[in-house]
């Protein structure tokens, strides 16, 4: 049986690339990075390296990248940090209804200890309105958080826009970039951010290891929010994953390489994908922009079909989607960002993500677009809905 992964969203392989420039600090350079003595050094300066190229890679000065073991660790440092900071006063947190769980879920969290919150409505595209955050600021809003790349229907936010609003009324801005990077072009620069998360393994790099970045005015405003040593100068204690971290910048730089080619190629992916169920399927809709969207994500639901229904029949194929998030595909609950958009239940919960990479090919998607139809079809015929 043929095997296909199109679960990218949900994480990718480590690349062999990345492998071999982590084994040496797994095998032979294992010292602990914060040691005075030389094992200690040599790891130290490889961190140091990573951080430089990171940095360089993303428009970012190398003392604004702080290493964490991923996109919700750093979400958590901002949105926590920030909280900690002003915690005898309270204050205001706007987020939007789409965001991923690391983001909504803290943002709850604050609001149990006290803190307030709006969170932003979305168009039927999963878009935000900068008119509709312009209204929402307060005088005690502390932060916007808002994603760069939604994580279940790919639609790209207007992130510069929206940060710009923001910094109008003089409020720090996060955004969650956990899907754009290796997917579209980011510069923490030209965004105008403040804070900003990623995560190694949406990239082929390891699990486990992620940047927080923190631009180097914006740190007076966040208080840690682990406590030991002092690791990354003082804002994220604990030793530091020195093989993940040198993984992480093996993997970033290969796939900022990339981008322009693999942007095109998944791109005719994704429309012969998406043309070849239009063509043999009716009641095929695509969920979140049409245009502004990265090219790798294609969210489709399927009337009348429940998306579990067709997971399932998919593995049995030996093809690998998700019937939203990751981190929600457990639940028996209608994706919170198609409800959001607009979608009613039925069609929330025929939603599949086909999430693409760097390893596909057109024999992949003729594989699929042979197989999928008739599981569509037969589903339907024994459907309730």
């Amino acid at each position: 049986m043929r095997k296909v992964y199109l679960d990218h969203a949900a994480t990718t392989a480590t690349r062999p690339e990345v492998l071999t420039a982590m084994e040496p600090y797994i095998v032979e350079q294992f010292g602990n990075p914060s040691s005075l003595h030389q094992f200690g050094r040599w790891t130290n300066a490889a961190v140091e390296e990573a951080r430089d190229r990171v940095a360089e890679l993303m428009g970012a000065k190398p003392e604004e990248i702080y290493f964490t073991s991923g996109g919700t660790e750093s979400d958590n440092m901002v949105i926590k940090g920030i909280g900690w900071k002003n915690f005898e006063k309270r204050g205001h947190f706007i987020t939007t209804k789409v965001e991923h769980k690391a983001v909504l879920e803290t943002v709850a969290f604050m609001e149990k200890l006290g803190f307030t919150a709006t969170y932003l409505d979305v168009d039927e595209n999963s878009l935000v309105s900068p008119d509709d955050l312009r209204k929402a600021i307060r005088d005690d809003t502390l932060l916007v958080s808002i994603m760069m790349v939604n994580n279940e229907v790919g639609t790209i936010e207007p992130i510069a826009e929206l940060a710009e609003v923001a910094h109008e009324r003089g409020v720090a801005f996060h955004t969650d970039a956990v899907q754009a990077f290796g997917k579209i072009p980011v510069d923490v620069r030209e965004l105008g951010v403040d804070f900003l998360a990623m995560s190694g393994h949406k990239f082929y790099g390891p699990k486990g290891v992620g940047v927080c970045y923190v631009k180097r005015e914006s740190k007076k405003l966040l208080m840690p929010h682990t406590h030991g040593g002092s690791h990354e100068s003082g804002l994220r204690a604990g030793t530091l994953n020195v093989p993940g971290i040198v993984g992480f910048a093996k993997a970033f730089e290969l796939a900022i390489g990339e981008l322009d080619a693999e942007h095109a190629r998944q791109k005719k992916l994704a429309d012969m994908l998406f043309n070849g169920f239009n063509d043999a399927l009716d009641g095929v809709q695509l969920n979140g922009h049409p245009t502004d969207r990265i090219p790798s994500l294609l969210n489709l639901s399927f009337d009348k079909v429940e998306g579990e229904s067709i997971l399932l029949s998919l593995d049995m194929q030996g093809i690998a989607v998700s019937s939203g998030s990751a981190c929600s595909s457990k639940s028996l609950e209608p994706s919170h960002v198609l409800i959001a958009m607009g979608c009613d239940h039925l069609r929330a919960h025929s939603c599949i993500r086909f999430s693409l990479g760097r390893e596909n090919t057109e024999e992949d998607i003729e594989y699929v677009l042979r197989v999928v139809p008739p599981i569509i079809e037969r589903l339907r015929s024994v459907s309730a809905l």
